[in-house]
């Protein structure tokens, strides 16, 4: 019985099982489907493994804790999910059933873990958040032992968005540049700040803080401010947005730079309209990634803005207080209500940068060469303008010229030699 023989007959569409494609007449293998035998195999390894974690967990040993006791369910899942897989399929399927295995249990990890984090704070700051006075008040007139109706996070909030907005104003010119420097320009000095860029990657928070305490604060003779701690997240910013704009601008077509040295476009004019504008979406997670490592910092802040229990909307002059700052000062209180308005920031804080990023990706997500909205509607009413202005005129009717007669002329016979 031939290949073709037993794919009909059996008529299995299992994975790695082969079957006759009556399309193309061709023996194929479906790589990817699920079916009873997987769905068992995984039940019956899941069941048989938390039998086996709980009774040695709980019976034998003297072991507690949840944590332990999923791992090493987890553990014991892949030993028997390997083993009853091996009674079924070749050796490279189970390879590749193990590893899809692994994955998937990684990534669910992974999101069960952002769920619980995400659901606990907002269990413990929900009874901050339901105050009105939360969002619209300050902590200068209130005290550890007054209610939740008393003192709020306005003050955090505003420190927070004026640093970090005052940190991507100073880090995102400066990353792009160097990324364009890097990948555009090259030469001698590439390598150099290459090396110092991916240095700075790994540059620990705390000095980012110290250099700019150091340098600006004590050197300088400046106070404590909201633009100290924007410097501070400035350093820790842009090598992140610098590594990442790099990446995103090699992987431009260079058949798009050709094009444009074609017609004529200079060095500065192709970066600028044809390079630039194709990364725009990969500029834009860049700069997500810059905001996102920034944004929640507390050391380089704490070194550099100091510590404020009122309003203060001028970064430049006067301590200020951010989100983290001001998580990391209230959580430390013995207070349960002071524990709450903390976690009450933290909220307040995923909710912030929840906007930001989604804001931004609405900005910069469009493919490369889509027009937005606001372009189309201009394009459209500078068509209907220039059709008002210059009517299309009338076409005179073509004038078919009249047929020629043509003359013939026979060649005269030569005379015989």
């Amino acid at each position: 019985m031939t290949l073709i023989d037993i794919a009909t007959s059996s008529g299995a569409t299992g994975e790695g099982t082969a079957y006759l494609d009556a399309a193309t007449g061709q023996v194929r293998v479906r790589p990817g489907a699920i079916t009873t035998a997987d769905i068992g195999t995984l039940a019956g390894a899941a069941v048989g493994a938390l039998g086996l974690v709980w009774l040695v967990y709980e019976r034998i040993m003297p072991w507690s804790g949840a944590l332990g006791f999923w791992l090493c369910w987890y553990v014991m899942f892949l030993v028997f999910y390997w083993g009853i897989a091996r009674t079924q399929w070749e050796a490279r399927h189970v390879r590749e059933k193990l590893a899809a295995a692994m994955f998937t249990g990684a990534g669910v990890f992974v999101l069960v873990v952002l769920v619980d984090l995400i659901a606990y704070v907002g269990w413990r700051g929900e009874k901050a958040i339901g105050h009105g006075n939360f969002l619209t008040t300050d902590m200068q007139k209130t005290g550890p032992l007054d209610g939740l109706n008393s003192g709020g996070i306005l003050h955090a909030m505003i420190g927070s968005l004026e640093q970090l907005g005052l940190a991507t104003l100073f880090a995102v010119p400066l990353g792009i540049a160097a990324a364009v420097f890097m990948s555009e320009i090259g030469g001698r000095l590439a390598r150099p700040v290459r090396t110092v860029v991916t240095a700075m990657t790994a540059l620990p928070s705390i000095v980012a803080g110290l250099f700019v305490l150091g340098s600006v604060i004590l050197t300088l003779g400046y106070d404590r401010s909201g633009f100290a701690a924007s410097l501070a997240l400035t350093v820790m910013m842009m090598p992140i947005v610098t590594r990442a704009a790099e990446v995103v601008i090699r992987i431009v077509p260079n058949t798009l730079r050709e094009a444009s040295y074609a017609l004529g476009g200079s060095q500065w004019r192709t970066v600028w309209n044809v390079v630039l504008p194709t990364a725009r979406s990969g500029l834009t997670t860049a700069v997500l990634l810059g905001m996102a490592r920034a944004v929640g910092e507390t050391s380089p802040v704490l070194l550099t803005a100091g510590f404020s229990s009122g309003k203060n909307s001028n970064p430049f002059s006067g301590q200020q207080v951010s989100l983290p700052l001001y998580v990391w000062n209230y959580v430390r209180y013995p207070q349960e209500n002071m524990k709450i308005r903390a976690f009450g920031g933290a909220l307040v804080l995923m909710a912030i940068v929840m906007i930001l990023f989604v804001a931004a990706r609405m900005a910069g997500g469009r493919r490369p060469g889509e027009l937005s909205r606001r372009r189309r509607r201009q394009m459209a009413r500078d068509r209907v303008r220039i059709a008002a202005t210059h009517p299309a005129r009338p076409q005179a009717p073509a004038v078919t010229p009249a047929p020629t007669a043509a003359a013939i002329i026979h060649p005269e016979p030569e005379p015989a030699s």
